[in-house]
């Protein structure tokens, strides 16, 4: 998922944005702020992948806001004023959106995002990091079995561990390779070469020699059916 914010003090503006945004299901919109202290709060407070920034705003405009960011995500200007536009390419912002934005030339934005953050995670593509007590775990996608998900917080199970990570299902159901893993049920999420057996109503898998059961969502069993019958000899 790509933790998003959006600075503007136009309310109209702000729910443009949104409105767009609600359309790509691997973005998600943790905060919309009115101004740069408002911003600057946010950032120190959350992991934030891309921010949406206004310029002319009340207080601290945003190219100056962009300047005393000690690691700021990437950056998207958003303005009514083109004069800007070199003076923000010069402080790396990925793109420059004047307004009135069209949704055609958002859509082109969220490309060069998807682009510019595919990037950083070329050289993990057979791992996911999860931040988990204070610490960045590098789980290898052949090591987990299952996860659960509870409540605003997911289980990760591997045959050595058991990583309790904030985050939802959802947003970990994206970052995950759908070759390998799949949806079964509200709370689960499977690793399909881990599965020994279908049941019923229930999946099997088997951790170091002990076998567990998993439930199958009503919603999901064509699909996985659907998947297990593709391989079968």
């Amino acid at each position: 998922m790509i933790n998003t914010i959006i600075v503007d003090d136009e309310p109209l503006a702000q729910e443009i944005l949104e409105t767009y945004l609600e359309s790509y299901e691997d973005f998600e919109l943790i905060g919309t702020c009115k101004n740069a202290m408002e911003a600057n709060k946010l950032l120190k407070d959350n992991k934030v992948d891309v921010m949406f920034l206004d310029i002319q705003m009340p207080q601290l405009n945003g190219i100056d806001f962009l300047k005393i960011l000690d690691n700021p995500p990437l950056v998207v200007f958003t303005t009514a004023f083109k004069e800007y536009a070199l003076e923000g390419f010069e402080l790396d912002a990925l793109d420059y959106l004047l307004k009135p934005i069209s949704k055609d030339r958002f859509s082109k934005a969220i490309d060069k995002i998807r682009a510019e953050l595919g990037k950083s995670s070329e050289a993990f593509e057979d791992s996911i990091f999860v931040k988990s007590d204070k610490k960045l775990h590098r789980l290898f996608y052949d090591e987990i079995f299952f996860i659960e998900g509870l409540k605003d917080y997911v289980i990760i199970k591997t045959a050595q561990s058991r990583i309790v990570t904030l985050q939802t299902m959802k947003s970990l159901e994206v970052k995950l390779p759908h070759r390998s893993f799949m949806r079964i049920h509200r709370s689960y999420i499977i690793n399909l070469d881990k599965i020994k057996s279908v049941i019923g109503n229930n999946v099997e898998i088997e951790i170091d020699g002990k076998k567990s059961k998993l439930p199958i969502g009503k919603i999901y069993r064509d699909d996985l059916l659907d998947i297990v019958n593709s391989r079968r000899l």
